[in-house]
């Protein structure tokens, strides 16, 4: 039996189905025409679907009518384009890969610096032809690291690549421009996650099969790339768009076969494929029986003929011997270890009562009806009416009746359909129904177990919390024999927050404002969670003035409203303030705090050389110990304590340097005291 292994993060990626719903959504809310200038994804087949939904490709905006709206692939385009459709009169929605945008935005910035920026890419594509025209046509492509030789000699160089290139096409160009460069050179690795993630799954699961299958439009770049890097394994690779354009030698004597998708392959082109390929896998091990003529193939005790129709395609033509098979299945005497379909006619307290189209009806006895000893009553698992499978344990009893097992008959089922789901590396679905030590007991159609460790990203302080809910977990261990099932729902969760970590970090902006949660906190600043990604807040960044650690303003589990400051895809890194959303108090100090005005302040230090006093938070100024008072003190605490409120004079202000000189002693100039005298100490007189 061949193996077929599905690589993870095949097929549709964020920004290609965003541009999908994007076009979905266009279409049923504009009355007018509506455009795509090319196509909108690299899949002629998702095309033609856009097509009959009313969507039309164009090739030049002259072919568009006035008024109408033209989608902006997910490719993105060049300003002169969006310039052009806008003195045509076009509505524009934009549907640019969030990744595609931030590049678009990345090459205009380098381009105003005046900087010379080099695109590792394929120049004919779409997104590429784009990136140039946001430099405004200066822009240098290098498609292969042969060509960085015939560049010229450069100064100032900035970095970018397609967001679909190759990691490892990446790293060599770059490593050959820094030989090359001259005293700048700043790199931007502009490739999406998901191309990354997708790339180095493929090539890992191609060394680990006898065949690889890439799935994707001819025209589609980072299909070609999938399969250039399958091919470099050395394993035998093969790019089709289609189920179609699949082939039986393909197969032949292989025991593993390989299934990767590009970027722009829905999944339902990709499950006809994994389709097609076990099909073809099973005629080259010659499962299907012939037995019934050149032309008859009996497939699960159905006789079908086929015939070819004028086009040479394939018909069923239905015989009448399958039309007698089916006519005598209802009275065929009743097989031990058969698993056949019923209906539940009575609940008891200790069986259940089940119709399976037999002489006699079937017994369900409490034991066989499910895997989990904790079923006290039959109503518990089923309802009159209810249609179940049930596998035939016992012909007949002491009074002629079928002994029947719905537990067992589950078994199998759920055998097989776990063995599939391990395969593909897909989820499963089930509920909790006991915890246990070390973990949890699921139902996933039998007993799978749920270690503790496994059951949350971190510690699971509360097991019991999931009693009786339905969880997602993936099948780590799968041994039929030894009937073990153990589960994880921590790969879940990781897969989720890398998706949502993928789609936060294409959607976040420096200067964006972003709300998120206080999951952390540290000597040097919090840890925000944003759904997705945790961001850091320095502490630096959190006030104005000064504070000793960010507990003074902050609170576990608190939701916040932040600034971007900085975002760091290649480190995955993110970089937030909280006080960029009020305003610097220094900004318009002059205007508050004039020179020779009498202000309020607290005193908040004292320093040997004075005091240090706060007019509000985050203006701090000096009074120096010779204004302190109109004679001479030896220390500032003769005249003020931390805390004490008092009028100052302002004597200066230096906005830049965040400095202001004040005067306590211009301030009162006639003070009643000549300094603080402690209460117990007496006053002493000569």
């Amino acid at each position: 039996m061949v193996e077929i292994r599905l690589a993870r993060w095949a097929g549709f990626c964020f920004g290609v189905k965003r541009a999908i719903e994007i076009a979905q959504e266009t279409i049923k809310k504009r009355a007018g025409p509506v455009y795509t200038l090319g196509p909108l994804i690299h899949n002629d087949q998702v095309v033609e679907k856009l097509t009959q939904l009313g969507i039309k490709k164009i090739d030049f905006l002259e072919q568009a009518e006035n008024r109408g709206t033209l989608i902006i692939r997910s490719h993105g385009v060049g300003p002169q384009i969006l310039k052009k459709a806008e003195q045509y009169r076009l509505t524009v929605v934009d549907a640019t890969c969030p990744y595609v945008r931030k590049t678009q935005q990345l090459a205009s910035d380098y381009a105003l610096k005046g900087m010379q920026v080099v695109i590792i890419g394929s120049r004919e594509h779409p997104e590429v032809k784009g990136l140039v025209d946001w430099t405004n046509g200066q822009a240098l492509v290098v498609e292969r690291p042969r060509e960085v030789e015939n560049l010229p000699d450069l100064t100032k160089i900035a970095v970018l690549a397609q967001t679909t290139q190759s990691l490892a096409n990446f790293q060599v160009v770059v490593n050959l421009l820094k030989q090359k460069a001259g005293t700048q050179l700043e790199i931007n690795n502009t490739i999406c996650n998901a191309t990354r993630l997708r790339q180095q799954a493929a090539s890992g699961l191609a060394r680990e099969v006898g065949i690889m299958i890439v799935v994707g439009g001819k025209n589609s770049a980072n299909t070609k790339e999938l399969f250039h890097l399958c091919q470099s394994t050395g394993t035998p690779t093969y790019q089709v768009e289609t189920a179609q354009e699949l082939k039986g030698l393909w197969f032949k004597n292989i025991n593993t076969a390989g299934l990767t998708a590009g970027a722009s392959t829905p999944h339902w082109i990709l499950e006809e494929v994994k389709n097609k390929m076990k099909e073809l896998a099973e005629i080259n091990e010659g499962n299907l029986n012939e037995s019934l003529g050149e032309n008859e193939v009996l497939v699960e005790n159905q006789v079908i003929f086929e015939t070819a129709d004028k086009d040479g395609e394939l018909v069923e033509k239905e015989s009448g011997f399958r039309m007698s098979l089916k006519e005598n299945a209802a009275v065929k005497p009743p097989i031990q270890g058969e698993i056949v379909s019923g209906t539940v006619v009575q609940v008891g307290t200790n069986e259940v009562m089940v119709d399976i189209g037999a002489k006699s009806e079937g017994v369900i006895p409490l034991r066989e009806l499910s895997s989990f000893p904790n079923v006290i009553s039959p109503s518990e698992v089923v309802q009159v009416g209810d249609k179940i499978d049930v596998m035939i344990i016992k012909a007949e009893d002491s009074e002629g009746k079928l002994i029947l097992s719905k537990e067992r008959a589950d078994t199998e089922k759920a055998w097989a359909a776990l063995e599939e789901l391990c395969h593909n590396g897909e989820c499963v679905e089930g509920v909790v129904r006991e915890v246990v030590k070390g973990g949890l007991l699921v139902d996933v159609g039998i007993r799978g177990f749920l270690p503790a460790s496994l059951v949350e990203q971190g510690y699971a302080e509360d097991l019991n919390k999931y009693l009786e809910t339905t969880i997602k977990a993936k099948i780590v261990e799968l041994n039929r024999s030894q009937r073990k099932v153990i589960l994880s729902r921590k790969s879940v969760l990781e897969e989720e927050t890398a998706t949502k970590r993928q789609e936060l970090f294409a959607n976040l902006e420096e200067g964006q404002r972003v709300k998120g949660i206080v999951r952390r906190l540290t000597n040097f600043g919090a840890f925000i969670d944003l759904g997705g990604a945790d961001g850091l807040l320095h502490i630096s960044e959190l006030a104005w003035y000064r504070i000793n650690h960010p507990s003074e303003l902050l609170n576990i589990d608190e939701e916040i409203e932040v600034v971007v400051l900085r975002v760091d895809n290649e480190n995955g890194k993110i970089s937030l303030s909280l006080k960029q959303l009020i305003p610097n108090p220094w900004d318009n100090i002059t205007e508050k705090y004039p020179v020779d005005s009498i202000v309020k302040a607290r005193v908040t230090r004292l320093a040997p050389f004075g005091a240090f006093v706060q007019l509000e938070p985050g203006v701090e100024g000096l009074v120096h110990i010779s204004h302190l008072a109109n004679y001479h003190i030896v220390s500032p605490d003769e005249i003020v304590q931390s805390g004490d409120e008092i009028n100052v004079k302002v004597l200066s202000v230096n906005p830049a340097e965040k400095r202001m000189r004040l005067s306590l002693r211009e301030a009162n100039p006639e003070p009643k005291n000549r300094g603080r005298q402690k209460a117990d100490e007496p006053q002493f007189t000569p």
